[in-house]
């Protein structure tokens, strides 16, 4: 089986934008790099189901989300929807109501787009987040760093800057109305969330606490409440780390991690009462994993190590959970983001 995945980078050294490659896995090997488009800084990227990649663009002295067309070969840049000031850290497609939403670190913004029939986005609306936090990276004020859908198809927002987690609702015309905000433990820096498929647990990655956060979310009020807190490193590491990426196994038994600084992915059983237990922390090896994903056979997982310029290729136990180095090496310029092919 031959599976088709994009990689988002960073066009600060020798990258020229988005690629693509293919995990054979009958060969259990990484293959065939290409471009797919020049962007500047498509450091994330999100597929909608009309074949359409939405991504982290930098445009000079502007930054927002870039258009591209897969169905057209090779892709076709559609539009760069940017605007004065730093680009975005996210993008992510909402299929229900057609939108997409971008969420702003430096500025502290989650922006809202509506999708045009030719996949082309429109602004809806803007929320800017305000406040700090303890650590020397919340200082200087609220940084959103993630904005992505809930169970209940309402909006969920990290901001690291604040240790706030925001839910919003969504009107079909794409405005934002805050309904709930929950406050993590300070210092935290909520990164990123996914949920569970069945049931009301959510996993809360936090950057600058290197913790995994266990919550309960109530669909009636849209409101979080905290369960379990665990650390993504060992106790002996006393040198920088920042958790970044979380993902979690479509079979809920799997919750995983990855460390920038100890440059690991760490593995979580999700028990029956949807608690973790870590059982395995596995070296990565590159530096600064800032994203990875699970191939959509979750026997593999792809990990993008930022400042070594290479993938890591990984067997998945779907039994276990635990993974197994396949490949290292693999040279990618600047990789941040790996996101399989929908299509």
């Amino acid at each position: 089986m031959k599976e088709k995945f994009f990689i988002g980078t960073y066009t600060k050294k020798t990258s020229h934008g988005v690629y693509e490659m293919t995990l054979d896995t009958e060969k259990k090997a990484l293959v065939n790099l290409n471009v797919v488009a020049e962007l500047g800084n498509p450091t994330y990227l999100a597929q909608s189901k009309q074949n359409f990649l939405y991504t982290v663009d930098q445009q000079g002295d502007q930054g927002g989300v870039g258009v591209l067309n897969l169905n057209k070969k090779p892709a076709a840049v559609v539009q760069h929807a940017v605007t004065p000031g730093n680009s975005p850290a996210y993008v992510a497609v909402d299929e229900t109501r057609q939108l997409v939403y971008s969420s702003n670190y430096h500025l502290a913004t989650v922006t809202v787009y509506k999708i045009q029939s030719d996949g082309s986005l429109s602004q809806t609306d803007v929320v800017t987040h305000t406040g700090s936090g303890p650590k020397p990276e919340q200082a200087d004020g609220a940084h959103v760093h993630f904005s992505g859908l809930t169970p209940d198809n309402r909006l969920v927002v990290c901001d690291l800057g604040t240790d706030e987690v925001y839910t919003y609702d969504v009107s079909s015309d794409g405005k934002l109305s805050e309904v709930a905000r929950y406050k993590t433990k300070a210092g935290f820096g909520p990164r990123h969330i996914v949920f569970a498929h069945q049931g009301t647990k959510a996993y809360l990655a936090g950057e600058l606490g290197s913790a995994v956060e266990v919550l309960d979310y109530d669909t009636k009020s849209g409101k979080f409440s905290h369960v379990q807190s665990l650390s993504t490193i060992p106790p002996s590491w006393d040198k920088h780390n920042g958790a970044a990426a979380i993902k979690i196994s479509q079979d809920d038994r799997f919750v995983y991690v990855s460390n920038r600084g100890y440059d690991s992915l760490a593995v979580f059983e999700i028990k029956s009462d949807g608690s973790l237990a870590l059982i395995q922390n596995i070296s990565v090896e590159g530096s600064f994993p800032r994203d990875f994903s699970l191939d959509p056979t979750e026997n593999y997982v792809v990990c993008a190590n930022q400042n070594t310029d290479n993938l890591t290729l990984f067997a998945r136990s779907t039994d276990s959970g635990k993974l197994s180095l396949l490949e290292k090496d693999v040279a990618v310029p600047e990789g941040v983001c790996v996101l399989f092919d929908q299509a």
